[in-house]
């Protein structure tokens, strides 16, 4: 197989998707006659900056396989670290065509968007020598792990919220309530939903002596900077966002609360479970979510929106409707991507059903051990392990959990089987070193709600 003159091997085509180019094994492919050096800074929040050393072609007959090459691993670093300054070291040439496509009016015109509205202020692309380039500075923290005294957790979900009262690590009372917050322009109503349940699991408990939450969206501090639970609110009203969390807690009492990603509870709630680190948690549902904690059980102060990140190098790949760009991950490991595999399959679904409906009839065919659909979550196996590849260059996982409403029955079982035989297959060292599992009984206890009463340190 050949793509920008490079050739690269695949021993398993997904039969859905024969065009697939995995960005991962490309790379690999791409760099054995790659000798230019560059490297690649990205500086967030904080003084953080994560550097990446990497080589280019550095040839004019390779000049398009070297953009193509960069302007997705930039692409990939800016989603998973997050960042509002990239320096590009080494080859000034690329640098200047990502200046001009990383602005308002460049093909990258929602990242730029997203990236200014989070950090609040403009993204910068630079353009500097190799021996420029900025020193790294990363800086991991720890994440939950206490259980003492009488915690309230909190998981806030698009569909319902979740709230648990938690005395000394064990769960005392634990409440589901529907919400509808994607819907809601006025943020009052998210902040009643969240009030709410904070003051039902209180009243559970002699005393708060802190709270946990587990949230949908990407914060600095506790403030939500990006979240779809706020998606309907207007700017204008942002500044209530970003206190809502704070705001609510005040309302039950002077304690610690901490505000977390929900990907990464996932992966401190597999923490707390297996008792390890080096744990990657990933949620296909209503689109991809992600979550990391090193081998000490400490977050990497990074975004890890690895749904906006590219997976796929086929130029002819699904668009994501959102983000306008095409083979990132939301298309690849969501119901989404059941969704788009079906017609392939031979799989007519009636349109005027959700997208969680359309996941819930395809799995029922499934259920039926139905072949069409048996091919469905066989490619996103396939999908899964040539990912795999790509995730580990940038994390160090030794544990993969796969989770969420596409790993559901039998499809689940087929999407983790098909992945571990595609990496025992043609990638034995990934293999021995990563294990590619649902979440176990230990974790399942944990849960998301209880894992986020963790969070905060009360001591």
């Amino acid at each position: 197989m050949q793509y920008l003159g490079v050739n690269y091997n695949l021993k398993h085509v997904p039969a859905l998707d024969p065009e697939f180019i995995p960005f991962g094994v490309w790379t690999d492919a791409y760099l054995k006659g790659a000798k230019h050096p560059i490297a690649i800074a990205v500086e967030r929040d904080k003084g953080h900056v994560s550097v990446r050393h990497t080589f280019i072609h550095g040839t004019a007959e390779m000049a398009e396989a070297d953009y193509r090459y960069v302007e997705r691993y930039v692409k990939f670093l800016l989603w998973s670290i997050g960042g509002f300054r990239v320096s590009v070291c080494g080859c000034s040439e690329i640098a200047q065509q990502l200046k001009a496509a990383y602005t308002a009016e460049g093909v990258r015109f929602f990242d730029y968007d997203f990236f200014q509205k989070l950090y609040e202020r403009e993204l910068e692309i630079l353009d500097l020598p190799l021996n420029a380039c900025p020193e790294a500075n990363e800086s991991p923290r720890p994440i939950g792990g206490h259980m003492d005294g009488c915690r309230i957790g909190f998981d806030a979900g698009g569909s319902d919220r979740k709230v648990s009262a938690v005395i000394d690590g064990e769960c005392v009372y634990s409440e589901e309530v529907v919400w509808h917050p994607k819907t809601q322009a006025d943020p009052q109503y998210q902040f009643e939903g969240i009030l709410d349940s904070f003051r039902t699991a209180a009243s559970k408990m002699p005393r708060v002596d802190g709270i946990g939450v587990s949230s949908a969206g990407v914060f600095i501090g506790n403030a939500p900077m990006i979240s779809s639970l706020f998606i309907k609110v207007p700017r204008s009203r942002w500044d209530e966002v970003k206190t809502i969390y704070d705001r609510a807690a005040a309302e039950i009492g002077n304690v610690p609360v901490v505000v977390a990603n929900d990907g990464d509870v996932t992966a401190l709630a597999g923490a707390m479970g297996m008792g390890c680190g080096s744990i990657m948690g990933i949620a296909m549902g209503t689109s991809e979510a992600v979550g990391y904690v090193d081998k000490d059980k400490n977050v990497l102060g990074w975004i890890s929106e690895l749904a906006f990140a590219p997976v796929d190098l086929n130029e002819e790949a699904m668009a994501d409707e959102w983000s306008t760009d095409i083979g990132v991950g939301c298309k690849y490991f969501s119901q989404d991507a059941v969704i788009k595999l079906a017609p392939k399959a031979g799989i007519e679904l009636d349109p005027a059903l959700t997208p969680a409906e359309k996941l819930k009839a395809v799995q029922e065919l499934m259920e039926q051990d139905d072949p069409r659909a048996q091919a469905i979550f066989e490619t996103i196996g396939i999908y899964l392990a040539y990912t795999v590849v790509l995730y580990s260059k940038f994390y160090d996982v030794h544990h993969l959990m796969v989770l969420g409403r596409v790993m559901s029955g039998k499809g689940g079982e087929t999407i983790l089987a098909n992945c571990n035989l595609v990496l025992q297959d043609e990638f034995p060292a990934l293999f021995d070193k990563i294990q590619v599992m649902l979440p176990d009984e230990k974790t399942r206890r944990v849960g998301q709600s209880v894992a986020a009463a963790s969070l905060p340190d009360i001591g």
